[in-house]
């Protein structure tokens, strides 16, 4: 008995398999054939057999067939929780964008208005300035900061929801560097699943890819850490040690990626182990 996508064949009888597209692909699906005795089967006979009433109709239905698979595995692909949370990441990002690119607009537009706050605008970060600038409530200007305001609430919201999304999808991941950092590292991977096979030595870099790119056509120094460089332990270890700590929180992650995708639960005693290392390695000087 030869097993095909649209049907039975044994020993001449051919018998077309029924149901819509959705059932011949779970048949292919389920099909497992040793190729030591396979027997290929031509087009004339797939039509001889009753499926199909000539070459173009059968490829019609080939055509259908591989279309309904690829919209299912896409729908897998995108019903998966962490492709929800890379979208949401880069949507933080995008909302990062606009909001400093606003505010510095905004900034420029008040200090036309009145050139005698220029000093006092060099020590004020932009939360503070858009306050001074949505004084101005009758104009123009403070109704836009007003908005800008709204919209650094909403990417607060947002990354709150980022954070909780990631201590589920990436429980150790995040146990060790915090949902935000896992979560954008996972985002610029381009998922969990790439994510998991990434070495340490490549998350270590992820993020810094220009410097790493520039290092590799001019000799310049190679980037010692990329966004793992927000997390405290990086960016508040002593200079001279850095390197190693960076090193150190990258290649627990690059286990930690690989538990979080294979298993999906929380290993505390993996953990323990991991920032005790961290944390010896950061005071090795």
């Amino acid at each position: 008995m030869q097993y095909y996508w649209f049907g039975d064949v044994d020993e001449g009888r051919c018998t077309v398999a029924g149901g819509d597209y959705t059932a011949l692909a779970e048949r292919l699906s389920s099909i497992v054939t040793s190729m030591e005795t396979f027997i290929p089967l031509s087009v004339e006979q797939a039509c001889e057999c009753g499926f199909a009433a000539d070459a173009p109709d059968y490829y019609g239905h080939l055509r259908k067939l591989c279309i309904n698979i690829a919209e299912e595995k896409i729908a897998d692909l995108y019903g998966q929780g962490d492709m929800e949370l890379l979208q949401m990441v880069r949507m933080l990002d995008d909302m990062d964008n606009v909001i400093n690119l606003l505010t510095e607009r905004a900034t420029e537009w008040y200090l036309i208005k009145n050139p005698g706050f220029s000093r006092k605008y060099k020590s004020m970060n932009a939360k503070k300035m858009l306050s001074v600038i949505k004084r101005e409530r009758s104009s123009s200007l403070g109704r836009l900061a007003g908005e800008i305001d709204r919209m650094v609430s909403s990417r607060t919201t947002l990354m709150k929801e980022i954070s909780g999304r990631a201590d589920v999808i990436l429980p150790n991941c995040s146990a060790l560097v915090g949902g935000l950092v896992a979560a954008r590292l996972m985002s610029r991977a381009g998922g969990l699943e790439q994510f998991s096979r990434m070495p340490g030595s490549t998350i270590q870099v992820l993020g810094a890819e220009n410097a790493l790119f520039t290092h590799i056509r001019s000799g310049s120094p190679s980037p010692k850490h990329g966004i793992i460089f927000q997390h405290r332990r990086v960016h508040n270890a002593p200079r001279p040690v850095r390197g190693k700590v960076s090193r150190a929180v990258a290649g627990k992650l690059s286990i930690a990626a690989r538990l979080d995708y294979f298993r999906g639960e929380l290993m505390p005693e993996f953990i323990e182990k991991a920032q005790k290392r961290i944390d010896d390695v950061g005071l090795t000087e």
